[in-house]
């Protein structure tokens, strides 16, 4: 299934249920009226949903309407809980080298995980407003997940049938702001601003054998201003999202719509580019000596899509402007 959040005015928005092919939508919100009620009792609504959207896809769901992704909010518009890894081990290697860091014990072992806010994430058409050119604004592609509640003390293997939804995601960063944050040992507050997600959630199934070992087997398509940047494999991950949850769930359960976010897709393979800049200026470093290239500015772009292997559509695209404020995008 493809599940969407329609923006109705109200907070958490309504629920939507998504054609395959993202060109067509139906009114969900009487089986379970956001997606976050669709999450804390999916046993209950999931065959409900299933046969709406089987309807939706013969072109038989009565009161389908055309899908406008301007138009929705981010699919779980606020979240419990938001915690985000660094799985992808070359985009990790590439910041010691460029910056003459010691390695992090364990790395290969126990994966890295800070607590995000999850209280205000931005649709995919919204702007990213932000106070200051001067605080490194950057893009990081990435994939998640969306679990239902999961036990303390879940196994990896066990942590699968607790993945509900998989999404994309930009997670902003300001990277002026991070390295004072990191020495503290504390987390990021104010080097994440509001996360992006994709115009839809999909159940895994909808990947085909592109879900596999608890991973996105799928390229991260990234472009600035319209120009190529990236299109770096999820497929590379080191730990996939079963491990990512059993190491969250160690010593807490996780509620009902807790996400999990991948880290930036990254590849050892330096010809696909990247997800983020902040790797590229390290490779500029490391080739250089110096980063070549400058952060985001205010009227900047940002487009993100992952495709499935025939091409056509899977979460939608993430397609953003960078604004001072609230400032409008022209």
């Amino acid at each position: 299934m493809k599940l969407a959040t329609l923006a109705d005015g109200s907070r958490d928005g309504r629920l939507l249920l998504v054609s395959r092919d993202l060109t067509r939508a139906v009114d969900a919100s009487d089986i379970a009226p956001t997606l976050q009620a669709a999450v804390d009792q999916w046993q209950r609504v999931e065959a409900g949903l299933l046969s709406r959207y089987d309807a939706l896809n013969r072109g038989e769901a009565a009161g389908a309407f055309d899908f406008d992704p301007s138009r929705v909010m981010a699919p779980l518009p606020r979240a419990w809980q938001w915690l985000d890894g660094s799985c992808f081990l070359s985009h990790g290697e590439l910041m010691q080298r460029a910056f003459h860091l010691d390695p992090i014990e364990g790395v290969e072992t126990t994966p890295l995980m800070y607590q995000g806010a999850g209280d205000d994430f931005l649709g995919a058409r919204q702007d990213i407003p932000l106070p200051s050119e001067a605080h490194g604004i950057d893009f990081e592609g990435e994939f998640a997940v969306l679990v239902d509640e999961v036990p303390m003390g879940c196994t990896a293997e066990q942590a699968l049938a607790h993945i509900r939804l998989v999404l994309q995601v930009n997670d902003v960063s300001l990277r002026a702001l991070a390295p004072r944050e990191m020495k503290t040992g504390f987390g990021f507050v104010q080097a994440k601003s509001s996360s992006s997600f994709a115009p839809v959630a999909v159940t895994p199934d909808e990947l085909g054998d592109a879900w596999r070992d608890g991973r996105v087997h799928l390229p991260l398509e990234v472009e600035w201003n319209g120009q190529w940047f990236g299109h770096p494999h999820g497929g590379a991950m080191h730990f996939g999202f079963h491990q990512l949850i059993a190491h969250a769930a160690l010593t807490r359960r996780l509620g009902a719509g807790s996400i999990l976010g991948s880290g930036t897709v990254s590849n050892a393979d330096r010809s696909v580019g990247s997800a983020c800049i902040a790797e590229r200026r390290a490779i500029e470093m490391i080739e250089h000596g110096a980063p070549r290239t400058a952060f985001m500015r205010f009227g900047d772009r940002v487009r993100m899509e992952a495709r499935n292997a025939d091409g056509s559509p899977l979460f939608g695209a993430i397609d953003q402007c960078v604004v001072r404020g609230g400032a409008p995008c022209a």
